[in-house]
């Protein structure tokens, strides 16, 4: 994209195509409870995520390891009541039915399988006789090897939860989950929120105070599926003139020569910033009118122009489209969709100009979010290259906040993995009062550990660089 300024008349463009997305969900077009018993289809972005999962382009599914498998972790400090615990969540999983859903194909289609809500028990994994030191490390090990199996969706629910007690006082309640049942907002301010407040009511001997949801994710993919596809030709016509003569340029830091064929195989390493780089990052979006997501995405953006010298780059980031309901905001479930954003770097622009263009970039993205990103694949030829994200192979993102909990939890990530990445580098930020932290996935065929310092020690640098030197051409940037 070459306009790089926010127009008046691009304003008001944008503006008719929030209005249009809220009508949507409004008046008599409202999202209503379908008959009981009754098979739904999958939403749009989960049929995307179950046709992936059931089969990639040119790759058997035996070879490919799981890479839609999430961890969620919750640190529980305090004296713990289990059977409270228990209750709780087999009460979130009773009112979201999508934690106790199985996804089948009947008549050639996939449809979601809603099972009758029952009691739950925990996988147990006691540590207690391990040293303190070889705890958290031990707890780390086990959770990877349950991360790196794969879910039969048609068989089991796409949740596996277990309590880890590393002491007396320290539990960790331990969810692994399929994508196609779990979002941002679904892990880090829905759980947590309902989980903290049930626990609680239960541990007090009170009733849930929590209200009946007004309906569920079935519900949505059945109103999605007739209703929500209206716009799709007029966003499809957008991302086709946004996306044409895109020649997506591969993000090369090691001397290691790539795999023969494309690898699905992923790592994860931890990162925090400096306490003075948070700080510094957070009043410099504040100065410029601008979000702390925006400042991180122009910094990740600059870093990827410096590193390919590219002046056409595109960065993948997720929109959490199927959201715009408000209603939605209170359901688990998977909501996103993959979105490409389009940086031009052919004018050689400033950092403040970078940040201009990327509020105009995501601004646009995020109003044209209805468009599965495969179904663009789809439309541009390029659903048989192997790759979940033909247009984008590094992405960023940022963690939702967590909501203020009453008790002593809070949730975490950890360094769990499950082997595999569906991108070929992606940055995850959490935003804590403490500093910028996250980690950092990536395929261990294309990046060696000393490429991902590299990247993550250049990232800093860019960080530290613009906030005072906003004004500055970022090709003048210097790394190391």
């Amino acid at each position: 994209m070459s306009d790089t300024v926010l127009t008046e008349a691009r304003r008001r463009q944008l503006l008719e195509g929030y209005l249009r997305a809220s009508a949507k969900f409004s008046g008599g077009n409202r999202i209503s409870r379908r008959p009981e018993g009754t098979l739904a289809p999958l939403s749009i972005a989960q049929e995307e995520l179950w046709r992936r999962e059931v089969s990639t382009p040119g790759i058997p599914p035996l070879y490919i390891p799981p890479l839609y498998n999430e961890c969620v972790t919750l640190r529980m400090m305090g004296s713990l009541d289990t059977v409270a615990l228990e209750r709780s969540l087999a009460e979130i999983i009773r009112r979201h039915e999508i934690w106790r859903t199985t996804f089948e194909t009947r008549a050639g289609q996939p449809v979601q399988v809603v099972h009758p809500a029952g009691p739950i028990q925990f996988s147990a994994i006691d540590l207690r006789e391990f040293k303190k030191s070889e705890r958290e490390p031990e707890a780390v090990r086990r959770i990877s090897l349950d991360a790196r199996r794969p879910f039969d969706l048609q068989k089991e629910t796409a949740l596996r939860p277990a309590l880890v007690r590393m002491d007396e006082t320290e539990h960790w309640l331990v969810l692994i989950a399929h994508l196609i049942v779990l979002d941002g907002v679904s892990a880090y301010q829905i759980l947590p929120e309902e989980l903290s407040v049930l626990y609680q009511a239960f541990s007090a001997g009170r009733a849930s105070p929590l209200p009946e949801l007004p309906f569920q994710c079935a519900d949505f993919a059945a109103w999605q599926r007739e209703n929500g596809s209206e716009d799709i030709p007029r966003q499809t016509s957008f991302w086709r003139q946004q996306l044409k003569d895109l020649a997506p340029v591969p993000v090369s830091l090691s001397d290691q020569s790539p795999p023969a064929k494309k690898t699905y195989r992923g790592a994860i390493r931890p990162f925090v910033f400096p306490k003075d780089i948070s700080q510094e990052i957070r009043q410099l979006a504040q100065r410029e009118n601008s979000t702390l997501f925006l400042t991180l995405l122009a910094a990740f953006a600059a870093l990827l122009h410096r590193i390919t010298q590219s002046k056409n780059l595109t960065v993948g980031t997720l929109s959490s489209s199927g959201r715009k309901h408000i209603d939605g905001l209170k359901l688990l479930g998977y909501f996103l969709n993959p979105v490409t954003l389009r940086f031009n770097f052919g004018s050689d622009p400033t950092f403040r100009e970078l940040l201009v263009q990327a509020r105009s970039v995501v601004s646009e993205a995020i109003s044209n979010d209805d468009v599965p990103i495969e179904h663009l694949a789809r439309e541009f030829g390029k659903e048989n290259d192997g790759s979940p994200s033909p247009f984008f192979s590094a992405a960023i993102s940022l963690q939702p906040p967590t909501p203020d909990l009453a008790l002593n939890w809070t949730v975490t990530t950890m360094d769990v993995s499950s082997g595999g990445s569906p991108w070929d580098l992606y940055l995850a930020f959490i935003d804590r009062p403490e500093g910028l932290m996250g980690r950092i996935q990536f395929n261990p065929d294309l990046f060696g550990p000393d490429a991902i310092t590299k990247v993550l020690r250049n990232l800093e640098i860019v960080l530290r660089t613009v906030t005072t030197k906003i004004s500055q051409p970022v090709s003048l940037i210097s790394l190391q």
